[in-house]
């Protein structure tokens, strides 16, 4: 294992990541945005797997929450296995990808297209195959990643979504929001996790809790310690965990969740100190009123603020993964690019 992971020097770029992203597509944001202004879809639908699924479940939220227009996670099952055709005609279809080569995620889009929708690819790779197969390609712009875990290509991905999004919507506090977030990516980097160090690397199981966008990053965050930290976690939204889940929790479960300043923190810090009095060791990221609070650097904007916390959180899961005696940069049966069907 070296001193310095791949998996680290990646998470340290991505403040520089977003900042080449918006100011290197920021052009074709804008022309694709009024092509979806001229469209005025009726509902998006995405096509993503793995973190990238995740960044596209961002999207999801913040899409209904600003434009109350229904966003669907498409199986990509469905064309690969199943071979059945889409009708999509005057939808809209964003598919989301580091590499752009999975071969089920490519088929899909390009039924999407087959079946009317105007389709765009947020790719890291330019000139992909995922990337041919749309009309729009949004170019990433994280620069090459070469850990197996996705971490600078998962925010560019969830940035570039956010910014098809203001452009699309016309929401200029957004964009606003957006072009102050490198520097407060930077902030989030410097962050101290290390009280919730030892739980983590000690827990044989993990919740992850969120809600709207914070549900993404709960999501996301519960991957990375299966993939790179080889702990059993499962991400929930603050309100299914309720039913069910809380049974599990016991004295010392660790509870990790992300509280961001949105319209969901006064229910899912209710939430919070129910697991809490459940016996939970619970760590919250924002306010909660329960737990051991660990710092994130604020945004001033609720649909940016979650993308902060997950960046603390990146750097934090590189050394749960080291603490547990597993190096980041070679998860366990993983490779950087899987190709399914």
């Amino acid at each position: 294992m070296t001193d310095t992971s791949l998996m680290a020097r990646e998470i340290a770029e991505i403040p520089e990541a977003v900042r080449r992203f918006l100011d290197g597509s920021g052009e074709a944001v804008e022309v694709i945005a009024r092509r979806l202004a001229d469209l005025s879809p009726a509902v998006t639908v995405t096509v993503a797997r793995g973190s990238s699924d995740h960044a596209a479940t961002y999207f999801k939220y913040a899409a209904e929450i600003l434009t109350g227009r229904p966003v669907a996670s498409l199986g990509p099952s469905v064309v690969s296995v199943y071979g059945t055709r889409l009708h999509l005609e005057g939808q809209a279809a964003l598919a989301v990808s580091q590499s752009g080569k999975s071969p089920d995620i490519v088929a899909l889009l390009r039924a999407a297209r087959d079946g009317g929708a105007e389709t765009i690819a947020l790719v890291n790779v330019e000139g992909s195959p995922l990337g041919q197969a749309a009309h729009w390609q949004l170019p990433l712009r994280a620069g090459p990643e070469r850990s197996v875990a996705a971490t600078k290509s998962f925010v560019t991905s969830v940035v570039g979504a956010l910014s098809l999004l203001a452009a699309w919507s016309a929401d200029e506090t957004l964009k606003a929001a957006l072009r102050a977030l490198p520097d407060q990516l930077a902030e989030a980097l410097n962050q101290d996790w290390s009280p919730a160090l030892e739980t983590a690397a000690g827990a044989r199981s993990l919740y992850a809790l969120g809600r709207g966008p914070g549900f993404a990053v709960a999501s996301e965050a519960a991957l990375k310690l299966k993939e790179t930290s080889v702990l059993h976690a499962e991400a929930y939204s603050g309100a299914e965990v309720l039913h069910g889940p809380v049974s599990l929790v016991e004295e010392g479960f660790p509870v990790l969740a992300f509280v961001p300043d949105d319209a969901a923190r006064p229910g899912l810090a209710e939430i919070c100190t129910r697991v809490a009095n459940s016996g939970a060791a619970l760590f919250t990221v924002g306010e909660a009123g329960a737990g051991t609070r660990l710092p994130h650097a604020q945004t001033g904007h609720p649909l940016t603020e979650p993308l902060s916390m997950l960046v603390s959180f990146y750097r934090f899961v590189e050394g749960v993964a080291r603490a547990r005696g597993h190096d980041p940069d070679v998860p366990r049966g993983l490779k950087k690019v899987t190709e399914t069907l």
